[in-house]
């Protein structure tokens, strides 16, 4: 409650809420950019697009007029053709009075030729003057040459010359009833004449649009500006580009229009398919544009001016609506780091911030309960590291974060010495520690985790052997560190070097092999033996009852579908499965019995003064851990099971071999009926299970 004296202080906003403030204007600001950047880009999109549509329409008319005017030029010029006889072609004189006699083509065409199949010319007339033979320019010659030759109408190259004297050529062949040619006549007109290209075809030229009219090797016909007539359209910007473009391609010249937009110019070309001429429309997008762009610019400033008065409104009412929340910022940083003297009251508010006000009561209630529990889970932890029969180690990122004493003083450090430091000096060289690299990163590939004996390198730089067994902090990652567990076994691998113990341990997996088993087991039937002599049991009309009368248990294991990893990944993963398996079950019974590898696939459990029902629960534990392991190799995972046959130790087994026998049948029983089981023999049986 408050006071009648207190004043009412209005906090400012912190952090969040200005952030909040700029993130909305920046939102606001953006959002109406891009709108209007949008809007800018469809209208300039609209005009190009309509502009386009306009040129191809334009250049596609153009296209066709010209085209007219040239297959009227060629009918003007068969019309002149069908008046010309074989007897003319042999008598000049009589040519010349044919075409003395003002025919109607005649005046049509500038200048006119006729010559013979020979190739030998009868006529040269020229603005209605009779010229020297001899004056025939070499490009029309090869015109009329080569319709001789084709026995075609053809469109001449242009006959270059002053601008107002470029002709182009119209050529037709003179043809018997047969089809045989017999002469050809021709005709020429100058590009500017109104039987071709008038002057008034092209419109007055505009800084921001051309018209030209070019042939296919880029020699300009017509243009906006007359004095570009006769040059070369490479010298032309933006229609260079597209005229090289157009060649590169191959494309042939037809009719149809089609345009193209090249940086700063959008050209619209159509072709004349006979003179195989072009006809190209160049402009200028940004002049095009411009009054667009002008326009926009003066919508940018009022929106601009409409943003700020916005963002202003916006400001305003957001540090308004922020103002509970400033207050209880203000009281929560009382919580963290607790503050000296009484707590600070929390602002009264509903909504939102009141909802925060009483989680934010909750939290300090449970802070000092979760600081409590803290200290008690960390001295715990300190106990087991201190305490712990093995060495532990928790590496991260390749360093050393935490070590446990005995792992210590198995290497001959302090917990100081080694915090912090790159697991690397552990190892006596740099290849021992990428070969121990690899097969870490084997072991958590195929297995999740990793099993094997490792030399250490002691602080005093002796080694120092170990069991080492990593499994990672979190499932599935290693990134968040992995925890090391260190069994020093320094002792037994020198009893190894011994003979003695080759001949009774298993190479691979390290456990007993068959001899050694049968002398273990033929030890505890001998202690089982005399102590039956010194004290016999009292015989009972009644069976015992299940787990009573016996000393102890054997289980025979067998793995199921073993044979699939061989043949599908290599004898190589089957020899790993075959330690990971002898692992998996000397961790399961170490504390109760011990285990051995008959051969193969098939080991061997002897749990000691085990009853029969603790004997079924550590069997089942043994199948389901194999079930649940799915080793993967080569980018496969494979499926295990294991048969389990399970015999006690009683009166009816006295022999080595009768408890082996009876404990294989038991496991062929489990086989049979459908494997990845347990199956119990039958106690009264020396035998086991179906035996005759």
């Amino acid at each position: 409650m408050r006071s009648e004296g207190d004043v009412q202080r209005w906090p400012l906003p912190g952090p969040l809420v200005w952030q909040l403030v700029c993130l909305a204007l920046l939102a606001m600001v953006l959002s109406g950019v891009v709108s209007a950047w949008l809007l800018a880009r469809s209208a300039g999109q609209q005009a190009l697009e309509q502009l386009q549509s306009q040129q191809t329409d334009e250049v596609e008319m153009v296209a066709r007029l010209l085209a007219s005017k040239i297959e009227q030029s060629q009918k003007v010029l068969r019309t002149l053709a069908a008046g010309i006889t074989p007897a003319m072609l042999d008598s000049p004189a009589l040519l010349q009075g044919l075409l003395q006699q003002g025919l109607p083509a005649v005046p049509f065409f500038d200048a006119v030729q006729v010559a013979r199949q020979d190739g030998q010319l009868r006529v040269n007339l020229r603005n209605g003057r009779f010229e020297s033979l001899a004056g025939v320019e070499p490009v029309e010659r090869d015109a009329l040459r080569r319709t001789l030759v084709s026995g075609k109408p053809m469109v001449s190259e242009l006959v270059a010359g002053r601008a107002s004297e470029a002709r182009v050529l119209f050529t037709m062949p003179l043809l018997r009833s047969d089809g045989a040619v017999l002469g050809v006549v021709a005709g020429a007109l100058r590009l500017q004449s109104q039987g071709l290209l008038p002057a008034s075809m092209a419109p007055p030229q505009r800084g921001h649009s051309r018209l030209v009219v070019f042939t296919r090797d880029g020699t300009i016909l017509l243009h906006s500006d007359p004095a570009r007539t006769q040059t070369l359209v490479r010298d032309e910007p933006g229609l260079a580009q597209a005229h090289a473009r157009w060649l590169a391609e191959a494309q042939p010249i037809t009719g149809a229009g089609s345009t193209q937009r090249l940086p700063g110019y959008i050209v619209s070309m159509a072709g004349i398919p006979l003179p195989q001429w072009m006809v190209a429309r160049v402009t200028d997008s940004g002049a095009v544009l411009a009054p667009l762009q002008e326009a926009q610019r003066q919508a940018w400033w009022l929106a601009t001016a409409s943003m700020a008065l916005l963002g202003a409104l916006v400001v305003l009412t957001m540090l308004w609506l922020a103002q509970p929340l400033a207050h209880l910022c203000e009281r929560a940083q009382a919580l963290w780091p607790p503050a000296p003297g009484p707590a600070p009251d929390w602002p009264r508010a509903g909504g939102e911030v009141g909802a925060l006000v009483q989680v934010f009561q909750y939290l300090e209630q449970q802070r000092a309960h979760h600081q409590q529990q803290h200290q008690a889970l960390a001295g715990r932890f300190q106990a087991i590291l201190e305490h712990a029969s093995v060495g532990i180690v928790i590496t991260r990122g390749g360093r050393l974060k935490v070590l446990g004493r005995q792992a210590c003083q198995m290497l001959g450090y302090t917990a100081q010495e080694l915090q912090g430091q790159p697991a690397r000096i552990l190892y006596p060289s740099e290849a021992d520690y990428a070969e121990l690299g690899a097969r870490v990163q084997a072991g958590f590939a195929a297995h999740g985790a990793f099993e094997g004996e490792v030399c250490f390198r002691r602080k005093d730089a002796s080694p120092v052997w170990a069991r080492v067994q990593g499994r990672a902090v979190q499932a599935h990652s290693m990134r968040g560190g992995t925890v090391w567990i260190l069994e020093d076994i320094t002792a037994l691998r020198a009893a190894r070097q011994h003979g003695a113990w080759a001949a009774t341990h298993d190479s691979l997996t390290q456990l007993p092999n068959r001899q050694g088993l049968e002398q273990r087991l033929h030890l505890l039937l001998a202690e089982r033996a005399q102590r039956l002599s010194v004290a016999p049991p009292v015989p009972s009309p009644e069976p015992a009852p299940a787990g009573q009368g016996c000393d102890g248990v054997v289980l025979f294991l067998d793995l199921d579908h073993f044979s699939v990893v061989n043949d599908v990944a290599g004898h190589g993963a089957g020899d790993d499965v075959l330690r990971r398996v002898a692992g998996l079950v000397q961790a399961q019974v170490r504390q109760i019995g011990w285990a051995a590898r008959l051969g193969g696939d098939q080991f061997v459990v002897v749990l000691p003064g085990c009853t029969l029902a603790h004997a079924q629960v550590v069997a089942e534990q043994l199948r389901a851990t194999v079930q649940a392991w799915a080793p993967a190799y080569q980018g496969r995972s494979f499926a295990l099971g294991v048969s389990i046959g399970l015999v006690v130790l009683d009166t009816a087994r006295d022999q080595v071999q009768s408890v082996l026998h009876a404990a294989d049948m038991a496991c062929y029983q489990a086989k049979r009926a459908g494997r990845n089981r347990v199956v119990v023999g039958d106690r009264h049986s020396p035998h086991g299970p179906d035996t005759p």
